[in-house]
């Protein structure tokens, strides 16, 4: 079973549309969207909700009134300011570390566990797609990518699926650390901006600490077609595959305003045929 996550060093590089066209290009494949924390491949997608669970990770602090004397060594603990003057922890301040519950001499704070988010099993018009939804403002998003790459994986080998497409995170933190890890290849979409290529060498520089084999393509590279050039000759010293450039075209937003992919859309556009190329180059390296 092979595994490929579409990441980027920034948000807004076309990472989630060349994702969804990738969906309409690959056979046996599960869906995967491990960008938790802004997920929206399921716009493209439409999926009709098999499974529902409940996600949770991480605690809040609650304090017991009845067993609580006040003593006041809680607040003096708590370095967030998250317990009040009548002693009533703010939910929102509140980090979770626990260090008020380990010191509590009377043992009268609780530390529930809390439900952050869901995560669903769904159909698609191309297959099985697993996909969460974390709760507004929750953490311990790398946990759930943990989670539904893992059901992803089980999936794959309930339905005997070569393939595994999951959309990642963008940036280099906790989530696309977890979205990355054990993958067979990466694949980096970056845009012809400073900021494109400076975000594109350090999610590069990620794969290679995980030895994840990484490949690289520009998204609407004749934007900036100097800067496109600078990144295909920056693969290339980092030994980083570079499958190609494509084009700026409206075509994407019309696709995505119609709900649909690009393939699905318009098949035969010179765009469809840049990603299409790509999209061999993947397979081409996966294999």
């Amino acid at each position: 079973m092979k595994e490929l996550v579409v990441i980027s060093g920034k948000g807004g590089t076309g990472k989630t549309t060349l994702t969804a066209a990738f969906a309409a290009l690959a056979k046996n494949r599960v869906l995967c969207d491990a960008d938790v924390d802004a997920a929206d491949l399921h716009l493209l997608m439409a999926p009709k909700i098999r499974t529902r669970s409940d996600f949770k990770g991480g605690s809040i602090a609650v304090i017991n009134e009845d067993k609580c004397t006040e003593c006041g060594l809680c607040r003096e603990l708590c370095r967030f300011d998250a317990i009040g003057e009548n002693f009533v922890v703010d939910s929102i301040e509140c980090e979770g570390c626990g260090v008020c519950v380990d010191f509590c001499p009377e043992n009268a704070i609780d530390f529930p566990v809390q439900t952050c988010g869901q995560w669903f099993v769904s159909d698609t018009r191309f297959g099985p797609m697993v996909h969460a939804r974390l709760g507004i403002a929750e953490e311990n998003s790398g946990k759930l990518v943990t989670l539904i790459r893992q059901e992803a994986k089980k999936l794959a080998e309930e339905k005997k699926l070569e393939m595994i497409i999951t959309d990642g995170p963008p940036g280099i933190g906790c989530p696309v650390i977890a979205s990355i890890g054990g993958a067979t290849a990466v694949l980096i979409v970056t845009e012809p901006t400073v900021s494109g290529i400076h975000d594109m060498e350090r999610v590069a520089q990620l794969a290679e600490h995980f030895k994840i084999p990484a490949m690289v393509c520009v998204n609407k590279y004749d934007l900036n077609p100097d800067q496109a050039l600078a990144i295909e000759k920056i693969a290339k010293e980092h030994k980083i595959t570079f499958l190609g450039n494509i084009a700026f075209d409206p075509v994407f937003t019309k696709s995505m305003i119609d709900g649909k992919t690009l393939i699905e859309y318009d098949n035969n556009s010179t765009v469809a045929t840049e990603v299409k190329k790509i999209w061999s180059g993947v397979l081409e390296h996966l294999h």
